[in-house]
């Protein structure tokens, strides 16, 4: 199969080139320098030229806090939103599978049920999700084979994440202050591209949730748990204090507190869950180390 991925040279982007490399796939790589998703006749003449058989579509702008500032805003929209519809059109011109990555900031975060994919209680909080909500809008009505997938709190090598981020505060600091009322579930990339390289082997389209398993049924957890478990297997003294997402105040974007994603979707279409968040932590601060040894 030839598969042209967007981003490719993000955390994730990254991710599902090398998977994808693995299973001797024709890989076509798409990113800033060589590609740029707002020139609707640019991304035309590369992805008709290109003929994929499927495209995986991770570009996006992902700073949510400075999608809040005014002058970023069109710049954001460009991307998440036109830059979306260009790649989707483009698919279809080429009848090309689309995977969009999504987000769960396109719910509202209220209440303490998890979000089904196919729910429709759109309410974001931030102009970061409401750009990804259009964007799932933009790829659906271009086109009839698409898979939307949306992910959360996602870390991985070869880029910037909240667990990197605290590792390294553990390293250098005797206290954190950490969110204790945003819950969820952490996902590691490579995990992820495992499943998003099976997902476009197949035609079961739609919507999708996908991040690593609660360690127990309905075991969601919270940026101050994730940290806690964080300095456990990398052995830190560091003090983790939790505070609530008013106390911690630093954020220009307001973050849902509800960010569970119901995944059962995965195995009723015959995909395999993700491993373990505690198991995909360990791996990655395994892989940490091995990097800077």
């Amino acid at each position: 199969m030839k598969v042209l991925i967007t981003g490719a040279s993000g955390l994730l982007g990254k991710e599902i080139t090398r998977v994808l490399s693995g299973k001797d796939h024709e890989i076509l790589r798409m990113d800033h320098r060589n590609g740029d998703i707002t020139d609707r006749d640019t991304v035309l003449a590369l992805v008709r030229t290109a003929k994929p058989d499927s495209v995986v579509h991770c570009a996006a702008w992902t700073d949510v806090d400075a999608a809040e500032i005014p002058e970023n805003r069109t710049a954001v929209y460009r991307v998440n939103v036109d830059g979306t519809r260009n790649i989707a059109e483009a698919a279809e011109s080429v009848c090309a599978k689309l995977l969009y990555i999504s987000t769960d900031y396109v719910f509202g975060g209220g209440g303490d049920v998890p979000w089904k994919p196919d729910d429709k209680q759109f309410a974001p909080l931030n102009y970061y999700g409401r750009t990804k909500l259009e964007g799932e809008r933009a790829a659906e009505e271009s086109l009839d084979r698409f898979f939307i997938v949306r992910t959360s709190w996602l870390f991985g090598s070869g880029g910037k994440n909240f667990v990197r981020t605290m590792i390294d505060a553990g390293r250098n600091r005797d206290t954190v202050r950490v969110v204790n009322d945003q819950i969820g579930t952490p996902t590691h990339a490579g995990d992820l591209a495992r499943l998003l390289a099976d997902m476009i082997m197949t035609d079961l389209y739609g919507f999708y949730h996908a991040t690593n398993a609660e360690t127990e049924p309905g075991g969601y957890i919270s940026w101050y748990d994730l940290t806690r478990e964080i300095y456990r297997q990398t052995g830190s003294s560091t003090e983790v204090i939790p505070v609530s997402s008013a106390e911690y105040g630093l954020s220009a974007a307001v973050r849902p507190l509800n960010s569970r994603l119901e995944k059962s979707k995965l195995i009723e279409s015959g995909f395999q869950m993700l491993p373990d968040w505690k198991d995909a932590v360990k791996r990655y601060v395994r892989e940490m180390g091995k990097q800077e040894l």
